[in-house]
């Protein structure tokens, strides 16, 4: 390989460079150098007095997010997610079972069952008062126990009056359908 080099050479001697360069050579390439470090400085801080005020403003607004973002936090301080991870899964639980038990309930259109759906929505409003008002004692009472159970048991009182209602709609259905099962058999 050393012999393939020197081959190599041999036959690039004549098209190598040996000229010198000219006296102070070395002073104006270090002149030109450092020329172009401060056209480099200047640019970077000519750049960094351009996004100032811009830095200024994402700040402010960063801020002000961040406070939005705990005033929220503080809002819901009085529902049962903050009292612990387990009480929030169970928040969410039940107000996805109402939720569901409530779109059942919306679904039925019969005239016969207005009345009753009326009367259950009624219910339901009276025992979200109550359970907003145990929110308050939540916040007054520093996370008691009884308090936690009453908010629980509202919410159980929301679903067995929601269920209870599917299942009267049901009978309805039923004494409406066996009914017109009669008197189409009996005609």
């Amino acid at each position: 390989m050393s012999k393939q080099i020197d081959d190599l050479f041999k036959k690039l001697k004549h098209d190598f460079d040996f000229e010198m360069p000219d006296n102070g050579h070395e002073n104006r390439f270090l002149n030109k150098l450092q020329n172009n470090h401060k056209a480099k400085v200047i640019t970077l801080s000519n750049k960094y007095n351009l996004w100032k005020p811009f830095i200024g403003i994402a700040a402010s607004v960063a801020l002000i997010l961040s406070i939005f973002d705990y005033v929220q936090q503080e809002d819901n301080s009085g529902d049962l997610s903050s009292v612990s991870p387990k009480m929030a899964e169970t928040q969410d639980f039940f107000t996805l079972t109402i939720n569901e038990e409530l779109n059942n309930i919306n679904q039925e259109f019969l005239p016969e069952v207005q009345g009753l759906i009326k009367d259950a929505l009624s219910q339901i409003k009276k025992l979200e008062e109550d359970y907003n008002s145990l929110k308050i004692d939540l916040i007054e009472s520093g996370d008691d126990n009884r308090v936690i159970y009453a908010m629980i048991s509202n919410f159980q009182n929301r679903i067995e009056i929601l269920k209870n209602t599917i299942n009267e709609i049901n009978k309805v259905k039923q004494l409406k359908n066996s009914s017109n099962h009669e008197t189409s058999t009996t005609i």
